[in-house]
């Protein structure tokens, strides 16, 4: 029995195919939630949002599986890791946003992907806004984890 999928375009060939999984209302609802696809931010708040995220994410498997993991530094060297990785990534960024991109094109999940990625300006501000946010964010776990309130925890899970 053949499946009939329904496609962005029309051609099945371009590989935007609909399945249960991309079109539901479900996906499209949590998608387009999304900081980066969410109408009404400006492309610093993406950036912001974003980047707490991911600086706050990166901070744990710096500390815990680094180098420097069974010393009284690891909690420190993860923090400066995970600020380095943020720095990195956003230099990344600003080289993406020096090459012209063009504008993103509408999937079935974002059919209307918002037009600041469709400029220098946008991506840079973007790209400002990652980079103080994903600092943030790795502050923020870095200040979590030193926090004497945690130690009952700490205790529980093992110790960091």
């Amino acid at each position: 029995m053949a499946t009939s999928f329904a496609s962005a375009t029309g051609a099945p060939e371009v590989g935007n195919v609909a399945t249960p999984i991309n079109s539901s209302a479900v996906a499209r609802t949590y998608i387009n939630n999304l900081p980066a696809y969410r109408a009404g931010l400006s492309p610093f708040s993406r950036g912001l949002e974003v980047g707490i995220a991911h600086g706050y994410w990166f901070y744990g498997p710096f500390a815990l599986l680094g180098p420097l993991r069974n010393t009284d530094y690891s909690s420190v060297a993860g923090a400066l890791s995970a600020v380095s990785f943020v720095f990195i990534l956003t230099v990344a960024i600003a080289i993406y946003s020096a090459t012209s991109p063009s504008g993103p094109e509408g999937t079935l999940t974002t059919p209307n992907p918002p037009e600041s990625y469709a400029t220098r300006e946008g991506w840079s501000n973007f790209a400002s806004g990652f980079f103080i946010g994903g600092c943030g964010g790795a502050v923020f776990a870095f200040l979590l984890t030193q926090s004497p309130h945690l130690l009952p925890l700490q205790a529980i899970f093992g110790g960091m």
